[in-house]
């Protein structure tokens, strides 16, 4: 078999063009859209597997743990069981666990798969978009923990112990929400004139 061996050439330099403009642009769009503690989270609507849209923001003053995920991923078939345990035991304490899909899953085999893993909290439908607002989701599972004040306190990416993730969720439970303009004037409102 006969190779031209210009040809070869012309590829390896095409693939090499390409690899080293694609990691660039990469760092580049990842330096300016990470995400950090004490950031507050950027919100969202996405629509959820009864097709509700929600938001971020629905679940102000409540700490939050957003998961990325996907069917395919391994590891986030792991901490799923925790999640459902976290949820059960941290609920009535104010945390609300919210999983975002990443994958091309249809609707169907995301909602058949989070019923088998007993998922116990909302399952969205993720876009890239929102992925990109919370730094380009570099890795599955990724997992964002929101305090009450709508700040992120921790953030794990890949595969961490129960008692880590425990650990963040009562970072974001100990947080403090922020009081709203309008409560605030309504209180006003209510007390005696002097």
């Amino acid at each position: 078999m006969n190779r031209n061996p210009l040809a070869l050439i012309v590829v390896i330099l095409v693939v090499a063009f390409g690899l080293y403009f694609g990691y660039h642009h990469a760092r580049r769009q990842g330096a300016t859209s990470r995400i950090t503690k004490s950031a507050p989270a950027p919100d969202f609507a996405l629509t959820s597997l009864d097709g509700t849209t929600l938001r971020l923001s629905d679940f102000r003053g409540k700490a939050v743990l957003l998961n990325f995920w996907a069917t395919w991923c391994g590891p986030c078939k792991i901490e799923m069981p925790w999640f459902v345990d976290l949820q059960k035991e941290y609920g009535s304490q104010g945390l609300q666990i919210v999983g975002v899909a990443m994958d091309d899953a249809s609707k169907e085999d995301i909602a058949k798969f989070a019923k088998d893993m007993g998922v116990n909290y909302p399952i969205l439908i993720g876009k890239e978009s929102v992925g990109d607002e919370y730094g380009g989701v570099p890795a599955l599972p990724e997992s964002f923990f929101i305090g009450r004040d709508g700040k992120i306190v921790d953030k794990i990416i890949g595969l961490e112990g129960k008692a880590d993730i425990e650990e963040a969720i009562k970072k974001a439970l100990n947080t403090r929400p922020v009081a709203q303009a309008s409560t605030a004037v309504n209180t006003l409102a209510l007390q005696p004139q002097q």
